[in-house]
């Protein structure tokens, strides 16, 4: 039996989560220790290396080990700044409507007119780039999607009989909209923020090939990227190798995503 899609890309991304950890507790590996058999030029594939060094002579499946742990570090923390941004705001605004509801979304409208990515340059151009920063930069950039989908998933929740009937005991507006609202917005949300997740990675990664994010010595794929430029043809695992891992991590999660999604609406 041929193995799903699906399946392959839960166990690809839990290899991606379980590999870094275990080789972080274990200390397994060094990603910035330099290779003995270094004579000044990048080393090819071999037993002593299994994906090669780059131009420095570090090991590059170290340094890929230690870039994923990064990536997804910066992922699921800037998405946890973005949904934690979006649930407050989309329940704010689809709860108690009106001119607090009007305030919330052009102040939505005006973040989506701004492109994303030149904000975040700019930004992280007034800023000294960290791993910290980038992680705060693309959650504080990336939480209206949330924020409209929660609002919308408020206003339809709000509407229900259960609502009115707690209403009508005198249940305070803050114990409706967190015990009884919220937990009706979460699958939405959960499956927004995997998918999020991939958009926030490609934003790191092309952060750090631009020097604007994860900064040497330190392992990014996309500033792995960026340190194999000139490289290219004398080299070419120092691309390929980090290229596949990012190709590869964002299309597993946008595939978990929508596996996530359809289950979720044929259970809804």
């Amino acid at each position: 039996m041929t193995m799903s899609l699906t399946k392959i890309a839960y166990i690809f991304l839990a290899g991606m989560i379980i590999i870094p950890i275990i080789v972080s507790v274990l200390n397994l590996t060094n990603p910035t220790s330099f290779s003995p058999l270094f004579t000044g030029d990048p080393i090819c594939p071999c037993s002593e290396h299994w994906l090669g060094t780059d131009d420095l002579g570090r090991d590059l499946l170290a340094r890929c080990i230690d870039g994923a742990k990064i990536s997804l570090a910066v992922g699921a923390i800037s998405v946890s700044i973005s949904v934690g941004i979006g649930l407050i705001l989309g329940l704010i605004s689809g709860f108690y409507g009106g001119i607090i509801d009007s305030l919330i979304m052009r102040f939505v409208d005006l973040f989506l007119a701004i492109p994303t990515l030149f904000l975040i340059l700019i930004i992280q151009v007034m800023l000294t780039p960290s791993i910290f920063n980038v992680m705060a930069v693309i959650g504080l950039t990336s939480w209206m999607g949330v924020t409209r989908l929660v609002r919308a998933e408020v206003l339809t929740a709000k509407q229900r009989p259960f609502i009115t009937a707690a209403k009508a005991r005198g249940i305070s507006n803050t114990t409706i909209l967190f015990k009884h609202i919220l937990p009706h917005t979460l699958n939405p949300v959960i499956v927004a923020a995997v998918l999020g997740m991939g958009s926030a990675i490609l934003i790191e990664s092309t952060l750090s090939f631009l020097g604007l994010g994860v900064q040497p010595p330190n392992a990014s794929w996309g500033n792995m990227l960026q340190g194999s430029l000139a490289y290219m043809t004398d080299a070419p695992w120092m691309t390929i190798i980090p290229g596949i891992l990012i190709t590869m991590t964002v299309l597993s999660l946008n595939i978990i995503g929508d596996h996530l999604r359809n289950a979720i609406f044929k259970n809804s």
